[in-house]
């Protein structure tokens, strides 16, 4: 494992964060300065300030995230995380990104391989939103987020999608994911006329909330830690 991955799975900084405290010679390994291309093993000592660091077990953390809590382990506004809201023993961190004012399930692990293949397009991991969107879509706007929406940042994949509450002055849709770009649903909606009023993610990675309430959260079973490794090597 690398020097960086084993501080962050540790408990002690962000990978990034933990760059850092290398480059500034504040770690070591079995007495000698770390370096950025070490590895470590079961049987090295890492020593960060002259504190020895131990590893901490792989955790798995579903949320339901409520609005208003931003997306990040750490924020420099002091606006409250979804980390804050998480009270585990292992230091987990987020898995992707919700906005600030989108609800729903929220995956947090310290298992940095892991998260970073579930993020990965190339797996294509499913995830499912429910959208209060202004007017009512129609047939063309639902057909035109199936098959794709030209954004400035490029064409978004085909998805699935189905007005689950028809309205006059706003409609409930449902939008099926395999990627993952920033606003993506909110521009995509805004492109076809629709632009969303409130976002919610009901279901990620097969993973729904069940009877959480905002601002809960729960330990994976093996079970479900299982099926995202599936997921994450198919």
């Amino acid at each position: 494992m690398r020097l960086n991955a084993f501080l962050a799975r540790a408990g002690v900084a962000s990978r990034r964060r933990a760059d850092e405290l290398i480059l500034a010679g504040r770690v070591r390994v079995n007495g000698a300065p770390g370096e950025l291309s070490t590895r470590v093993g079961s049987r090295d000592v890492v020593e960060v300030d002259g504190r020895q660091i131990e590893p901490q077990p792989l955790a798995y953390v579903l949320l339901h995230k409520p609005a208003g809590v931003v997306t990040t382990a750490r924020d420099p506004q002091g606006r409250q995380t979804v980390v804050d809201l998480v009270d585990h023993a292992t230091r987990v961190v987020p898995v992707g990104r919700l906005d600030a004012d989108t609800t729903g399930v929220l995956l947090l692990t310290n298992d940095g391989p892991l998260a970073h293949r579930l993020a990965h397009p190339r797996y294509g991991v499913e995830k499912v939103y429910e959208a209060e969107v202004e007017g009512n879509p129609g047939e063309e706007a639902l057909r035109s987020l199936r098959e794709g929406i030209e954004l400035e940042d490029g064409r978004t994949a085909p998805a699935r999608g189905r007005v689950l509450r028809p309205g006059g002055e706003s409609s409930r849709v449902e939008l099926v994911l395999h990627e993952g770009r920033k606003h993506q649903v909110k521009r995509m909606c805004e492109a076809v006329g629709h632009p969303v009023r409130h976002l919610h993610r009901s279901r990620y990675a097969g993973l729904d909330l069940g009877d959480l309430a905002p601002g809960e959260w729960r330990e994976l079973t093996d079970d479900e830690v299982a099926q995202l490794r599936r997921l994450a090597t198919a």
